[in-house]
């Protein structure tokens, strides 16, 4: 399989795409209607997609004139007939209209897809950060 041929990686591709453009239905449209999103900001869980496409468009909009660069590292993935999954690193870089790098963080993404007729839909998504364990805070890569 090539890369171009793996829903995986199609799928973060669309996301940096979608991300860039702030396009809120571009990027939901890489979902699926009944999703489940474990996510690590501000509740835990989003359950189906008009929840996370109102998640989406706060998300968007609190960039204000600020782009968001999205880089996916360390992309792992296993596709089969009907399901496909993948993890990877994903840090989130605000530009300014001027071009300056503003505010970086990193975590950790996980996607299971599954084929629904002609298409892959992300069915579940998990977002995490790494605890450090003495004070009880999120480690922000």
């Amino acid at each position: 399989m090539t890369t171009e041929q793996n829903p995986v990686i199609r799928a973060f591709d669309a996301y940096v795409a979608a991300v860039a453009a702030q396009d809120v239905e571009a990027f939901v449209a890489l979902y699926d209607d009944d999703v489940a999103v474990f996510d690590c900001w501000g509740q835990w869980k989003y359950s189906g997609l008009d929840a996370w496409r109102a998640m989406v468009t706060d998300w968007f909009r609190g960039l204000g004139r600020d782009t968001e660069e999205v880089v996916f590292a360390d992309v792992h993935t296993t596709v089969g007939a009907d399901l496909a999954f993948g993890h990877a690193f994903v840090t989130f870089t605000a530009i300014s209209p001027a071009g300056e790098r503003q505010r970086s963080l990193s975590n950790r993404l996980t996607v299971n897809l599954e084929r629904r007729s002609v298409s892959w839909k992300i069915v579940h998504e998990h977002t995490s950060l790494p605890i450090d364990m003495k004070t009880g805070q999120a480690i922000f890569g």
